[in-house]
């Protein structure tokens, strides 16, 4: 019952051949080129007409290497492999030989499971005169969608159900907003990925109190992302307030963060769920910040560095440097004190 479902409601896998992949993607074939490859699974579960891979290596700590048994008594028909492990690959498999099997398999999901191109408007949405479209015919804009006069759209973008886009937007090449995002005083770099009811270029929390009264300060910036930026579900990037809240190119953003008016991220970082950024924080390139940290108003971390989860930043971070801790310092220093403490509580 189960397979049925799977076959019924799973992700359809596109039609292909060992050969066609291993020409596709510059890959060294032994075996049969005309086997077909019926879908992707992990090599331990993978059945016959399948494609698995199997690699030793390691890019972070989270990669776990399988135990070798596990190669030589998988089902698959084609496996994806290093040179050095063809000897035991089991008899009668067809082997895609590389040095990286797990940058291989990325980009073969990418094309076995590719979603069927979207082109055209709905008659359900509400696009209004003056939005600009570089290349109508390319687009998809679903039902109910909104897109306001102002905004300029590039070919191939694809709008989702329920999206809105505002007047003041301008979405690149190749970008895909999900169903229910919501982005205003914008710009989205091409080939962007914005994830369902994110919300991108409204007002930040930006206050100042007069008078012992709270009194709301106008925001006249804006969003901009670079190119191939994701960003998570119900994600909130705030406008900002009189600068440009930024996002450098390759970033990606899990769901459920928050980035407050000002903010600067850098290229190529990664925001695990949960983190919230205050306002005029600058990230560097290529950061890591791990699931719920926090960051402080104006703080700067530097290119490189990785901030542990639950941590909560309210210094600077130099580049290069693992902070973890709250209030978050460097590594080291962290587990010293940990050892301490637990050291006393253990005498008592």
């Amino acid at each position: 019952m189960k397979n049925l479902l799977r076959m019924l409601f799973g992700p359809r896998a596109a039609k292909t051949t060992a050969g066609e992949l291993a020409k596709k993607f510059g890959l060294e074939l032994k075996g049969n080129p005309n086997e077909p490859v019926r879908g992707i699974a992990p090599i331990a579960d993978a059945k016959h007409g399948q494609l698995a891979f199997y690699s030793t290596e390691r890019n972070s700590a989270a990669f776990k290497i399988l135990p070798i048994e596990v190669l030589k008594n998988t089902r698959a028909s084609v496996i994806l492999i290093q040179p050095e492990q063809i000897e035991n690959a089991p008899a009668g498999a067809t082997l895609l030989i590389t040095d990286s099997p797990r940058g291989n398999i990325v980009k073969i999901l990418g094309e076995i499971y590719r979603e069927k191109p979207r082109f055209g408007v709905s008659y359900f949405a509400e696009v209004e005169h003056g939005v600009f479209f570089r290349k109508k015919r390319s687009c998809y804009i679903g039902q109910f969608a909104t897109v306001e006069r102002g905004a300029v759209l590039e070919e191939g973008v694809k709008i989702y159900p329920g999206a809105y886009i505002g007047r003041n937007v301008v979405i690149r090449a190749n970008t895909i907003v999900q169903t229910g995002a919501h982005i205003e005083n914008a710009t989205i770099g091409a080939d962007c990925v914005i994830n369902a009811n994110a919300v991108i270029g409204k007002d930040g929390f930006g206050y100042t109190r007069q008078n012992g009264k709270n009194v709301f300060i106008p925001h006249v910036g804006r969003v901009v992302l670079g190119d191939r930026v994701s960003v998570g579900a119900n994600t909130c990037i705030d406008r900002g307030a009189m600068t440009d809240t930024m996002v450098g190119d390759g970033t990606k953003i899990d769901n459920l963060c928050q980035i407050a008016h000002g903010v600067v991220i850098g290229k190529e970082c990664f925001l695990a769920s949960g983190v919230g950024i205050a306002g005029g924080a600058v990230i560097g390139d290529r950061v890591l910040l791990g699931g719920h940290v926090g960051i402080a108003n104006g703080i700067h971390i530097g290119d490189d560095a990785e901030v542990g989860a639950n941590s909560g930043v309210f210094r600077n971070i130099p580049a290069g440097s693992k902070w973890l801790g709250y209030p978050a310092g460097p590594g080291i220093e962290f587990f010293r004190h940990y050892a301490w403490i637990k050291k006393h509580l253990d005498q008592d």
